[in-house]
């Protein structure tokens, strides 16, 4: 009697072992690590155990767990069979569709990794874009799209259409401005679109996150007190050309964009500011500033009146 009991108990386990798997197996069939879907490029070095792909995979935010990763592997047998190379994969791949493409070694030739800079105009990312097989030659950013194409590291495929360009990047930038940012924007009574012409300013003109913010905070009183700008970057922009120190001719040129002449806000952006820029557009820092230069050496020089920005540029730009 015990025996058979035994033998019961025993089969029990070994089914319930199994419907274990077999569930498992269909939660992995349909569970990526991430929502949104942004792409991970990653490079498995010749030699790696499930274990350490499992851990590469986990820190790139690929897989949510690295032992259901390695439970698979084993199950299906892939554990020994992972090649080495360097993967494009995407966030909301499951388990089993990450695990054939590694088994598989379905490395892609055709897609290309491009570092975009904060500050770039359309123009430089058009023309990037075209020098390494991402756009076609005579393929044009348009110029509603400036100060939306979000700076940052893209794999985008060869020959991609100027509209998948564009939906990337803007997904992107859409997915860095934040629900508490949208909120803040409303209680300021500010829309995005104006950020985003301060942010292209504040991107060329300091550095430095402080700088930016307080900088900011600069800007803004002088657009509620009807102040002009007085901003080089926007000078540059107009010219074409940066210059450590712009003439009193170069700051007079008639232009919509030229702040030394014009209150307000420039018409559009400038540039593609990046995420520091845009934060400090967003949460400008109140000071009793109402001027600043930078020095040579990189410095942001700050005075509270007209004068002392006057001795400050007689010290400094010399």
């Amino acid at each position: 009697m015990n025996k058979i009991l035994e033998i019961i108990q025993n089969r029990k386990f070994i089914i319930v072992f199994f419907i274990a798997i077999f569930l498992a197996m269909i939660f992995l069939q349909f569970w990526g690590a991430g929502c949104k879907g942004e792409n991970r490029v990653i490079r498995i070095e010749k030699g790696w155990s499930s274990t350490e792909v499992s851990e590469k995979l986990k820190s790139e935010h690929l897989i949510n767990n690295k032992w259901l990763f390695i439970f698979y592997t084993w199950i299906k047998g892939h554990n020994n069979h992972l090649q080495a190379g360097e993967y494009l994969l995407n966030t909301k791949m499951t388990i089993p569709k990450i695990s054939q493409i590694l088994v598989q070694g379905q490395t892609n030739p055709n897609w290309v990794k491009i570092t975009i800079p904060e500050g770039w105009t359309n123009k430089q990312i058009e023309e990037r874009l075209i020098g390494v097989g991402v756009l076609k030659q005579g393929d044009k950013l348009p110029g509603d799209q400036e100060g939306f194409l979000f700076p940052d590291t893209y794999y985008f495929y060869k020959d991609s259409t100027v509209e998948q360009v564009i939906e990337k990047m803007r997904d992107n930038f859409d997915n860095k401005i934040t629900d508490e940012m949208e909120e803040s924007l409303v209680l300021q009574k500010r829309n995005v679109y104006d950020i985003l012409i301060m942010a292209s300013i504040l991107e060329k003109e300091v550095v430095s996150d402080e700088d930016r913010a307080i900088v900011s905070g600069i800007f803004w009183k002088r657009i509620k007190n009807n102040y002009p700008l007085e901003s080089c970057a926007t000078i540059a922009y107009i010219l074409g050309t940066e210059k450590k120190q712009y003439s009193y001719e170069d700051t007079r040129v008639k232009s919509p964009y030229n702040t030394y002449i014009n209150s307000g806000l420039p018409p559009t952006p400038i540039n593609n500011p990046g995420l520091s820029a845009i934060k400090a557009a967003i949460y400008p820092k109140q000071t009793d500033y109402n001027f600043f230069l930078s020095a040579p050496d990189g410095k942001t020089i700050y005075a509270k009146t007209l004068e002392e920005h006057n001795r400050n540029k007689a010290k400094y730009l010399k």
